[in-house]
Parts: C-alpha cells; structure tokens; sequence
C-alpha cells in the first residue's frame, strides 16, 4: 500500500511516498536524508507529536504565556493534553524552563515556560 507523509523533523518539509506492507516500509521516495525514513517508521509504529500552545496568566506584563512540552506525546494523547492544558491559569513571574505541569496527562511529558512573563505592579 502506498502512504504519504510530510516529514516534520527538520524544516525541508519532505514529501514522502512510502510502500508498506504488514507496517514494514518495502519502498521509500522523497526523503532528503535519513531522517524522513525515521519519520515514517515512527509514524508507522507509534506517531508523536509535541505541543507548542499558550496558557493564561494572572498579574503579568502579558496575558498569556506560551508553553511547549519537553518531549513528544502519543498523538492519540494531544487532545486529552491540551484539556489539562486549557484548564490552567498561572501567576507571574514566570521563567524560561519553569515546569508549569508534570506529567501532562499522564504521557510522562512536562508542560514548560517558553518565554518569561514578568510580574506587572
């Protein structure tokens, strides 16, 4: 059977056509470099994915501050994720690196500070 892919490794954004068969790949074409063969035996065997989004915060020179998790999920965990995620409201200050949330959803990933927010008053 033939697949397609958008490797999302590295910012070339290869286009990938990959036969498989019983989830082996048999055939491979489009991938820059060896990273897109990776990325298709990911996908195939367990797709991850990270989330980079924004939570509210109070008392800070910004109303959000964004956020990312420090590892890949499961992709069938994003939306349980980003339910626990949508739920938070922080106080400022917050730093770069601040764990905002461990073990996000249970996924083992923690939620951490991209950009500090600087407490206003």
């Amino acid at each position: 059977m033939l697949k397609k892919y958008t490797c999302i490794i590295c910012p070339i954004g290869c286009d990938i056509e990959a036969t498989v068969e019983q989830d082996r790949i048999v055939a491979i074409t489009g991938n820059s470099c060896p990273k897109g063969i990776d990325y298709v035996s990911q996908e195939l065997a367990n797709p991850l994915r990270n989330i980079a989004t924004s939570v509210l915060i109070q008392n800070g020179d910004l109303p959000l501050v964004s956020v990312r998790l420090d590892r890949p999920i499961p992709k069938a965990e994003i939306f349980p994720a980003m339910t626990e995620i949508k739920q938070l409201c922080v106080t400022a200050p917050v730093q770069i690196g601040q764990v905002l949330l461990q073990n996000v959803a249970g996924t083992g990933a923690n939620l951490l500070v991209t950009k500090p927010v600087r407490a206003t008053g």
